[in-house]
C-alpha cells in the first residue's frame, strides 16, 4: 500500500504551511505566553480557520463541514504542529466533536456541530480525573432528578475547558470506578449553575482547565447516545483524537528535526560545521529514522480511519506510542545539539522539547499505550 499523498493532498499541504507559516508562527505562540492571553489562542486565527474548513474538515456537508477525511485533517494538524500553533482543533474538532458526532442524535448534530464547523463554537471534553490518562477510571456521578440528571464531581486536564461554549462532561451512571460499562456522557453549557472552573496553563503554554461539578442539573436532553453506554461512543471518538494528536506531534517532531539539521550545517568548531563530525552524524541519522517511521504509521493509522478499518485501536496506540517515543528523544537530542543556546528562553527549539512533553502525556504515553495493545492484541 502506498503512503503517498495525492495531488489534492499535496496541495492541501502547500497551502496549510503557508498559512500557517504566516499566521501563527511560533512566535505568536510566545506572545499568547508572555501575554498571558486570557483565551489562550488566537479567536481571529480560530474564525480563519473556519473560513477555510478545517475547523470542519471531517464533518459531513449537511452539517456544515467539508466532507474530507481524516487524511486531510492530519495533513492540517501536522502543519500546526510544525509551528506549534496553539488552536481549539484537538479539544473541539478531534475530541468533543467526535463524540457528537459519532453519538449525538439528530437534534444535537444539527445544533451543535454546523457552527463547530464555522469554528464559532469551542467544545471540550471532560474525561481525565487523575494524574495520568485512564478513560474508565471515572468517579464523578450522574444521579437521575426529577427533570434529568445531577452531576458532581471533578476533571483535571480538560483542554481548552476554560473557554469551551459548550463541555463534554464524562460521568457514571451505573458501576463502579474502573468499569466500562456504566459511563454516561453529557452535554454541559458554560454557564451551568454549579459548575467551576479553573484555567491551569501548561509547560508548553497551551491551555487546559481543572473542573468541579457540585450538583450540576442537566435536563435528560443533554444526554449523548445511551445512558450507561457512554464508552462505546468514547472508545471509536478517543482512537480519532488519539491518531490525530499524533499527526501533530508528527509535525512537531519533523520540524524540530529540521532546525536540528539546519543547524548542524550552519554552526562551525574548530573551522568546520559540526555536522562534518561523526558522532552528531550518527545521532542525526537516528532522528532521521524515528522521523520516518513516525511518518508512515501517522499515515497508515488516519487512512485506517477513513477506511473503516476494524484495526483502528490498534493502529491508534501504536501511533501515539510511537510518536511520544520518537517526540520525546528528538526533542531531547535537538536541544543538546544546540548546545548552550538551546537551554535558553531565547532560542525557539526549547519551546518544541516543552509540546513534546505535555503532547506526549495528553491521551495517553507510550507506556500506556503498549500496555494497551498488548492488551487489545490478546495478551
Amino acid at each position: 500500500m502506498s503512503l503517498a499523498l495525492s495531488e489534492e493532498q499535496e496541495l492541501l499541504r502547500s497551502t496549510a504551511r503557508e498559512f500557517v507559516s504566516e499566521h501563527a508562527p511560533v512566535r505568536e505562540l510566545r506572545k499568547l505566553r508572555d501575554t498571558q492571553d486570557a483565551t489562550g489562542f488566537s479567536r481571529a486565527l480560530w474564525k480563519q480557520m473556519g473560513e477555510l474548513g478545517w475547523a470542519g474538515i471531517v464533518l459531513p456537508e449537511e452539517l456544515g463541514g467539508a466532507g474530507l477525511g481524516f487524511a486531510e485533517l492530519g495533513i492540517v494538524l501536522e502543519e500546526c504542529g510544525r509551528t506549534l500553533a496553539a488552536t481549539p482543533l484537538v479539544s473541539t474538532t478531534l475530541l468533543a466533536g467526535n463524540v457528537v458526532l459519532l453519538g449525538g442524535n439528530e437534534m444535537q448534530k444539527k445544533e451543535i456541530l454546523p457552527s463547530v464547523a464555522k469554528a464559532e463554537r469551542v467544545l471540550a471534553l471532560a474525561l481525565q480525573e487523575a494524574a495520568h490518562h485512564a478513560p474508565y477510571a471515572v468517579a464523578t456521578r450522574a444521579e437521575s432528578s426529577a427533570n434529568g440528571y445531577k452531576l458532581t464531581g471533578k476533571k483535571t486536564f480538560v483542554l481548552d475547558g476554560h473557554v469551551a461554549d459548550q463541555i463534554v462532561v464524562v460521568a457514571r451512571t451505573a458501576g463502579a470506578t474502573g468499569d466500562r460499562d456504566g459511563l454516561s456522557l453529557f452535554l454541559v453549557p458554560k454557564s451551568a449553575r454549579g459548575l467551576s472552573v479553573q484555567r491551569t496553563i501548561m509547560v508548553d503554554g497551551r491551555n487546559a482547565a481543572n473542573l468541579v461539578l457540585e450538583g450540576v442539573e442537566v435536563e435528560r436532553s443533554a444526554l449523548i447516545g445511551a445512558a450507561g453506554r457512554g464508552a462505546d461512543v468514547l472508545d471509536p471518538a478517543l482512537d480519532r483524537a488519539t491518531i490525530g494528536l499524533a499527526a501533530e506531534m508528527l509535525g512537531t517532531l519533523g520540524e524540530a528535526f529540521e532546525r536540528t539539521i539546519k543547524y548542524l550545517k550552519d554552526r562551525k568548531q574548530f573551522g568546520v560545521p559540526i555536522g562534518s563530525f561523526q558522532a552528531l552524524k550518527h545521532r542525526a541519522a537516528n532522528m532521521f529514522v524515528e522521523v520516518e517511521l513516525s511518518r508512515s504509521i501517522v499515515l497508515d493509522a488516519l487512512r485506517a480511519i477513513d477506511e473503516n478499518r476494524p484495526d483502528v485501536p490498534q493502529l491508534a496506540s501504536i501511533a501515539k506510542a510511537r510518536l511520544s517515543d520518537a517526540l520525546h528523544l528528538v526533542g531531547n537530542e535537538a536541544v543538546q545539539m544546540h548546545g548552550g543556546i538551546g537551554v535558553t528562553d531565547e532560542e525557539e527549539i526549547g519551546l518544541f522539547m516543552k509540546r513534546a512533553r505535555v503532547a506526549e502525556l495528553t491521551l495517553g504515553d507510550g507506556a500506556y499505550h503498549r500496555a494497551r495493545f498488548a492488551a487489545l492484541s490478546g495478551f
